[in-house]
């Protein structure tokens, strides 16, 4: 099929009216989202590679697609390599897609893409590289992929429009009308005329809605644009739920509903109204798509095109410190979801010592029965990664229902990366489990040295301002002792009931690009790992909370402050993850008195937290599991 699928797109490349030399497929929406609907999924199609990160360039005698190295092993599984190059992007030897292609094509040459996948961001530089090798690159309107695969008649899926709800303010602390008011007085210091909101959980925050477009992200398909005296949603055919309206109504806002493929016709619009006025800019985030910065532009429809400012989106900033409620959210589903969590393992255990046949599915299946026990539950906040033995060193594997089934056995190493979407936060947890709780020597050095990545993290101190970047090598340090990393970041902001992964700030050895500095009332992962290919992968995840720290904090390090950074103020984090770690895999001979006493306080808080809850439910084994599991760790 693949061979199939390359055909027939390199036969639309040749029989556009600019014949194109190659065609760029990345992994994108028109919103910029990091996980997509399956009408979107065109990498994976024309490809046959699944990750969720990835660009696929074709050409009339290559096809290649850049990854970076969470998703190396599993291109090698699932692609064609006798057709298709994997390009390893996080090496630094790998040319980049510009690169590659100014390299490899010749002067004339045109290079198409949707200008709806590509963000302006990613846009100019490329077209920057192409045109400085005398090269052109063209936006081609219709989607050569969904073009090649009605000719196969396997056409995309209809792009979904399910139910959206209002989220009550006793979840988001803030109204809408508040949040849109905040947003007009940033839009007249811009000296804008109007703001477009282009990020799906950007819009799904203003509006206090959400919905279920795409998996396991609580955001709908949509635009926003918000002017000085009216705010416009495009949505669906435009006609909004009696219960949604009435919500916006009550808290202030009162919405022009339009239909969601009237976007770019209404920005030309606009641009046409305002280019004919006073021509002031339009305010849009730089990682909007490229055909949205052309419409709001008027590029195509007006002899002056009106400026853009177009930079980070002013929403991403805002929803990025979360608010009172907000915060106390987070704290609070994170203990339900411990709860669940932790019944899951003692099951699980009993399973696997019992000799029980227990797959990969089940497992991820199991584990979901455990979390819709708990209130407010809504679903999982992305596909669980639940890897036995191998298939944990695969860092971003999921189980699939097709096909033979991986079988949970008692020599297994298990890695068990989850989260839910509760009404009042969203969860992110990762546990890495011995199965019969004996460790090779080599697997619990590598265990410890995670653990005390994380833990390096969870105690540090650093001032108000410093970007993600700056403390990741904490991180990586027990690793890098020996020889050893792990190919992705140790760090990513979470959404309140939104995306599990939010930007912009990250803990990562690159830099995010659009990291404002960390403060108060953020929240982060906290995730280092190790792989080893083929055999087993180990990840310790947490959560955690930014909080203000002076001399009185309760942190293990506030005691020793004798300044504040020269009146920057002290952050430090707040782990908000109730789950214990595996006792069994700990080398405590590797910790010192810092790190050993950080893990049992720890433990003792999931402990003291987690037992009147358990008992009160009369949950009395799993309550047994967890008194083992947290008893304090000596040395010997």
């Amino acid at each position: 099929m693949s061979l199939q699928r390359l055909t027939a797109l390199r036969a639309l490349m040749a029989s556009q009216p600019t014949k194109l030399a190659a065609y760029i497929v990345p992994t994108a929406d028109a919103h910029h989202s990091e996980y997509i609907a399956p009408v979107d999924a065109r990498r994976e199609w024309i490809s046959g590679f699944t990750g969720s990160a990835g660009t696929a360039v074709v050409t009339a005698s290559h096809a290649l697609v850049w990854t970076d190295g969470r998703y190396y092993t599993q291109f090698e599984k699932e692609a064609d390599l006798t057709l298709w190059t994997l390009m390893k992007q996080s090496l630094p030897d790998t040319l980049s897609v510009e690169a590659w292609l100014s390299t490899n094509l010749t002067e004339g040459d045109v290079v198409g893409v949707d200008p709806h996948t590509m963000t302006r961001e990613e846009w100019t530089p490329l077209q920057t590289t192409l045109t400085r090798s005398k090269m052109k690159l063209l936006p081609v309107p219709n989607n050569l992929v969904d073009e090649a695969r009605v000719q196969l008649s396997d056409p995309p899926p209809t792009r979904p429009s399910n139910q959206i709800i209002a989220l009550p303010i006793k979840y988001t602390g803030k109204t809408a009308g508040e949040k849109i008011k905040e947003l007009r007085k940033k839009i007249a210091e811009k000296k804008a005329f109007a703001l477009v909101v282009t990020a799906l959980d950007e819009v799904a925050y203003i509006l206090n809605l959400r919905g279920s477009d795409i998996d396991y992200n609580p955001v709908f398909f949509s635009y926003l644009v918000i002017t000085p005296a009216t705010t416009v949603l495009f949505w669906s055919s435009g006609s909004l739920p009696d219960a949604v309206t009435e919500q916006l109504k009550e808290e202030g806002v009162k919405i022009d509903a339009r239909p969601y493929s009237n976007i770019v016709p209404y920005l030309q619009e606009l641009a046409k109204h305002e280019a004919a006025g006073g021509g002031r800019s339009v305010w849009l985030s730089s990682e909007a798509s490229e055909a949205i910065h052309r419409a709001a532009s008027g590029c195509e429809v007006v002899d002056q095109p009106l400026t853009l400012v177009s930079e980070v989106s002013p929403v991403a900033l805002m929803k990025l410190v979360k608010n009172q409620v907000e915060l106390e959210g987070f704290r609070n589903c994170h203990v339900r979801d411990g709860v669940a969590v932790v019944r899951f393992l003692r099951w699980l255990h009993e399973q696997v010592d019992s000799n029980q046949t227990i797959t990969e599915i089940q497992a991820a299946d199991k584990l979901l029965e455990f979390r819709k026990d708990e209130a407010d539950f809504m679903g999982p906040s992305f596909e669980t990664i639940a890897g036995a033995g191998a298939n944990g060193a695969i860092i971003h594997y999921s189980p699939s229902r097709g096909g033979p089934q991986v079988v949970i056995n008692q020599r297994d190493m298990f890695l068990l990366d989850s989260g839910g979407q509760y009404k009042d936060g969203t969860t992110d947890i990762t546990r890495t489990r011995m199965m019969n709780r004996s460790p090779s020597s080599e697997q619990r050095d590598a265990f410890t040295r995670v653990l005390k990545g994380q833990i390096a993290i969870g105690s540090a101190l650093f001032p108000v301002g410093v970007k993600g970047n700056v403390l990741d090598s904490l991180a990586r340090k027990a690793l890098w002792d020996v020889g050893l990393d792990y190919a992705h970041g140790t760090g990513h902001g979470v959404g309140h009931y939104l995306n599990v992964h939010e930007g912009p700030t990250g803990i990562s050895w690159r830099p995010y690009p659009h990291d404002p500095g960390m403060k108060p009332g953020q929240i982060l992962s906290n995730e280092p790992g190790f792989y080893k290919v083929n055999e087993y992968g180990i990840r310790h995840e947490d959560l955690v909370e930014i909080v203000a720290i002076t001399k009185d904090s309760d942190h293990p390090r506030a005691k020793n402050l004798i300044g504040d950074y020269d009146g920057r103020g002290v952050l430090g984090f707040n782990t908000l993850t109730m789950v214990p770690h595996q006792r069994e895999c700990v080398d405590v001979t590797m910790l010192d008195d810092l790190e050993l006493s950080y893990l049992n306080e720890y433990h003792n808080r999931v402990l003291s937290v987690l037992r009147p809850i358990l008992k009160d439910r009369g949950l009395r084994q799993d309550l047994e599991w967890l008194q083992r599991e947290c008893q304090p760790i000596a040395r010997e």
